[in-house]
């Protein structure tokens, strides 16, 4: 009878302990530098957010009887009309200027936005609408490269001369922009328009986080400046 052949035992392959300690230790020291920067990065968030609100204490209004007289008032733009329906804010900022307006907190106002194409044009557009609310034309003026709050904010400034300023915008808006004079050396009050609070009121204000970290970063860490300048403009008198 042939010999029967010796089986020889086949273990599996297992991690030598050292390896496997290296693998835990890696796994912990990776899970700790993820943690840490999320907590970072939630942080920076909160504080961004929060540093807007504290610049701007003392210095928003929502009773125009209580807004301090300064000569410039400033709108920020906005669309009238979104996917052919009435833009709430656009009315709401509208109201608010004519209030101010007519409380004789102002003698001139700015209204910065966008234009860019003949067919998007958002300081005419608000122009036009003062002037329909009793505003005189000659104490509008039109600031076509208000691209973005922090180009309104600066160019109101190193373009039109107003080194004190009211901003009408909601609050929101009011907070960062008073933020952002307050880091360009402007003297800056806020007047608040009535707020929206439909959907399109509620991805605004998702939205404002993150434009918050930004006006945080441009001030901060980028130096930002806008898009546009140019030659100066004089305000009336």
């Amino acid at each position: 009878m042939a010999a029967t052949a010796a089986r020889i035992p086949i273990r599996p392959h297992s991690v030598k302990p050292a390896a496997k300690s290296a693998v835990r230790r890696w796994l912990r020291w990776l899970s700790l530098t993820l943690l840490t920067a999320l907590c970072g990065f939630l942080a920076i968030i909160a504080y961004a957010n929060v540093t807007a609100v504290w610049a701007s204490r003392g210095r928003i209004f929502s009773d125009v009887s209580e807004l301090p007289a300064t000569r410039v008032g400033l709108v920020f733009g906005t669309t009238d009309r979104v996917n052919g329906r009435e833009n709430l804010y656009f009315r709401y900022r509208i109201d608010a200027a004519v209030k101010v307006w007519q409380a004789g907190k102002i003698e001139t106002l700015i209204v910065s936005g966008d234009n860019r194409s003949r067919y998007y044009n958002e300081p005419e557009k608000m122009r036009q609408a003062l002037v329909q609310r009793g505003i005189p034309a000659d104490r509008i003026v039109c600031d076509y490269a208000g691209l973005r709050t922090l180009d309104s904010v600066v160019r109101s400034k190193e373009i039109f001369g107003a080194d004190s300023i009211v901003f009408i915008s909601q609050r929101f808006q009011n907070e960062r922009a008073i933020y952002l004079a307050k880091a360009h050396g402007i003297q800056a009050y806020g007047f608040d328009a009535r707020d929206v609070h439909t959907q399109a009121g509620l991805k605004t204000k998702f939205r404002e986080i993150g434009a918050r970290v930004k006006m945080w970063l441009d001030v901060n860490f980028l130096n930002t400046r806008p898009k546009h300048l140019g030659e100066k403009e004089a305000l009336p008198e």
